[in-house]
């Protein structure tokens, strides 16, 4: 079965009514779980930008105090978990501060974790694409924004 482009769901979307809407709506829920936290997304958090990032902040917490700290395998395995996830609460929201707020907390607690980085390259990756994502997703924000994040960047970098 061949899946139907977007502006052909939109259209057949249009056409139904608002019962059998909300019945496609919980179907699709129920088979994946990042559908079901899309849809709470948008019913419960959208309104509330700033609650969710701190929601996103909270649900990342216990990922990172999981990290096995003895072993550079077990941590960049957690850490890579890490920045899945977060990209993924990223990936919800439409507003263009999320991303800077969330990878900007993310490198910070990595740093707190005080691994090495320059001892193992695949830590260090991780770190730099994380950085290298940070200010990429800077570069597109307004002017004012741009010198606030990077002034915050900066100082994780440099501590």
């Amino acid at each position: 079965m061949n899946a139907a482009s977007v502006k052909e769901i939109k259209s057949g979307l249009e056409q139904l009514s608002q019962k059998e809407l909300v019945e496609a709506c919980l179907r699709l829920v129920k088979f994946k779980k990042e559908n079901k936290e899309l849809l709470s997304y948008l019913l419960f958090e959208e309104a509330d930008e700033a609650g969710y990032v701190n929601n996103v902040k909270a649900a990342l917490e216990p990922v990172f105090d999981d990290v096995n700290k003895t072993n550079v395998y077990f941590a960049k395995k957690t850490l890579r978990k890490i920045i899945r996830l977060a990209n993924r609460y990223i990936r919800y929201s439409k507003v263009p501060t999320t991303e800077p707020e969330v990878l900007l907390y993310v490198v910070e607690k990595m740093l707190h974790l005080n691994l090495d980085l320059k001892k193992s390259t695949a830590l260090e990756n991780i770190y730099l694409s994380a950085i290298k994502k940070i200010k990429k997703s800077v570069d597109a924000l307004h002017e004012d924004l741009q010198y606030d994040y990077l002034r915050q960047l900066n100082t994780i970098i440099e501590r």
